[in-house]
C-alpha cells in the first residue's frame, strides 16, 4: 500500500444554520475510514459583520456520543489513547458518524458553519521517543505535564513513565498530552533494576529480596501483559545482579550519556548476539531533573510501529525494529534487506538482495561501522562531500547478523562517543 493511499482523509462541509434553527442539534454526518488512528475536527462560523453566533460543538461515533465541549472549543481530536478534554479515547470504529453543532444562539439572518474533518490512518513509520524516565511520583522533579511538554518541544512521539516501584503516574496521564504515554514502572530492587511496560498495575507489591522473589515479580508482570526491559545492567552503582536468564528478550544498552558502563553492555549485548541470543537492544535517559548532561531523550530510541499508539510502539518493540541515536536531531541510520527491516530474519541464500544500510544527519569525520558475529565488517569515514547523508550496500554471506553503528568525535567533551546504534537483521542459514 502506498504511502498515498494510506494518507490523512481530510473534508470540508459547510452547514447553513436558520435562526429558526435555534435551540436544535443538527448532525453533519461523515464516513469514519477502516484503521483510523486519530480524528481532528475545528469549526469556524460565520455571520454578518456585528453579529455573533453561538454554536455549540460535539461528536458521535455509530453506537454514542464520544464527545461535547458546547460552546467552549471550536475543536478537539481523539484518538485510541488520548483526547481533548470533554472527549473520549477509544477506537475509531468505521461507519456512520457525525459532527454535532447545537444551535445555541442564531443571528435573525442565519450563520454558515464551516467544519473541518481530518482522519489520520494508521501507518507503519519510525516514531521517537524515551523509553526510561521519572517525575514526582517517585524520586523525579519534573511532573507529569511537564515531561510530555519537553517531549513533545523535542518532535517526540512517546514516553515511558517509570517511576520506581510506583504506579500512580500511569493513572494520573494527563489526557490531552500531544505525545503518547506508556504505562510503565521501574522494578526497583537493591540488586538491580528492570522497567514493566505497556500495563497500568503490572506488580500490586514491589518488594523482594531474593531471587525466587524477583522471579515471581517478573512472572506476574508478564503475566498481566507488561514488557521487560532489563535496565543498565552493568552500571558502576546499581547493576544487574540477579540471574541473567533468558526470559530477558530486551535490555537497556544505552543509559543516559554515553560512558563506559553502556560500552560494557554494549560489549556484553554483542556476545549475547554471537551465541545466538536475539536480544532487542533499547535506551533511555533514566532523567530524573535538570542536569546538565543528561537530558531528555538522550539517547533517543526509534521504533517502527504499525501506529502512533502504546500497542503499536511495543509490538515494534518486541520485533526488534528499534535504532537509537544519542538525541532526537542525532544521526539516524538503517538497514534493510528487501522488505526486511531491523529485527527482522532473512533466508542466507543465493536469492538474498544485498542489505542496504541507510544514514542521515551525519557529520563529517563521522565514522560508519556495520559488525556482524565476526567482528566489524567495514568501517567508512563520512566527508565533506557525502552531504550529511550515506548509502552503502553490503553482499557478504554466512553471517549470523549485521548491525549498524556511528562514531562521532564530540567537541565539548573531546571524546569519540557512540551516536547511533542498529539492532540486527538476522540470517538464516539456507536448508539443505
Amino acid at each position: 500500500m502506498d504511502r498515498e493511499a494510506i494518507g490523512p482523509v481530510q473534508k470540508v462541509y459547510t452547514r447553513r444554520i436558520e435562526a429558526a434553527e435555534q435551540g436544535s442539534y443538527i448532525e453533519v454526518p461523515f464516513d469514519m475510514v477502516p484503521e483510523a488512528e486519530r480524528l481532528h475536527v475545528s469549526i469556524s462560523v460565520g455571520t454578518a459583520q456585528g453579529r455573533t453566533a453561538v454554536i455549540d460543538l460535539g461528536v458521535r461515533d455509530a453506537v454514542r456520543l464520544r464527545g461535547w465541549s458546547g460552546g467552549a472549543r471550536r475543536e478537539f481530536q481523539i484518538g485510541r489513547e488520548r483526547a481533548t478534554p470533554g472527549y473520549t479515547p477509544g477506537p475509531l470504529d468505521a461507519g456512520g458518524w457525525a459532527v454535532l453543532l447545537g444551535a445555541y444562539r442564531v443571528p435573525q439572518e442565519g450563520c454558515d458553519v464551516s467544519v473541518s474533518i481530518t482522519i489520520e490512518r494508521e501507518r507503519p513509520r519510525w516514531l521517537k521517543g524515551d523509553l526510561h524516565m521519572h517525575s514526582v511520583h517517585s524520586d523525579g522533579s519534573y511532573t507529569l505535564e511537564e515531561n510530555a511538554a519537553i517531549m513533545a518541544e523535542l518532535g517526540c512521539d512517546f514516553l515511558a513513565m517509570t517511576d520506581h516501584n510506583t504506579t500512580s503516574q500511569n493513572a494520573a496521564y494527563p489526557r490531552d498530552a500531544a505525545v503518547v504515554m506508556i504505562p510503565g514502572m521501574e522494578f526497583t530492587t537493591n540488586f538491580g533494576h528492570s522497567n514493566m511496560l505497556g500495563v497500568e498495575v503490572p506488580i500490586d507489591d514491589f518488594r523482594s529480596v531474593d531471587q525466587a522473589g524477583v522471579n515471581d515479580k517478573l512472572r506476574t508482570a508478564r503475566e498481566r501483559g507488561a514488557m521487560i526491559v532489563l535496565n543498565h545492567p552493568h552500571c558502576d552503582y546499581c547493576p544487574w545482579e540477579w540471574e541473567f536468564s533468558d526470559d530477558f528478550r530486551i535490555v537497556e544498552i544505552w543509559n543516559g550519556p554515553w560512558h563506559e558502563a553502556n560500552r560494557r553492555t554494549l560489549d556484553w549485548w554483542d556476545e549475547q548476539l554471537r551465541k545466538g541470543r536475539r536480544i532487542v537492544a533499547v535506551g533511555g535517559s533514566d532523567m530524573h531533573r535538570p542536569d546538565p548532561y543528561r537530558k531528555h531523550a538522550h539517547p533517543t530510541t526509534w521504533v517502527y510501529g504499525r501506529s502512533r499508539t502504546v500497542d503499536g510502539i511495543l509490538e515494534g518493540i518486541d520485533a526488534g525494529h528499534v535504532v537509537l541515536s544519542w538525541a532526537p536531531d542525532g544521526p539516524f541510520v538503517s538497514l534493510a534487506c528487501g522488505d526486511r527491516i531491523v529485527g527482522d530474519a532473512v533466508a542466507d541464500d543465493s536469492g538474498r538482495p544485498p542489505v542496504i544500510l541507510t544514514a542521515e544527519r551525519l557529520r563529517e569525520g563521522d565514522a560508519i561501522r556495520l559488525i556482524s558475529d565476526r567482528g566489524v565488517e567495514r568501517e567508512i569515514a563520512v566527508s565533506a562531500a557525502d552531504g550529511g547523508s550515506a548509502v552503502l550496500e553490503w553482499h557478504e554471506r554466512g553471517r549470523q547478523y549485521i548491525r549498524a553503528e556511528i562514531w562521532r568525535k564530540f567537541e565539548e567533551v573531546d571524546r569519540v562517543l557512540l551516536a547511533a546504534v542498529t539492532n540486527p537483521i538476522y540470517f538464516e542459514p539456507q536448508e539443505v
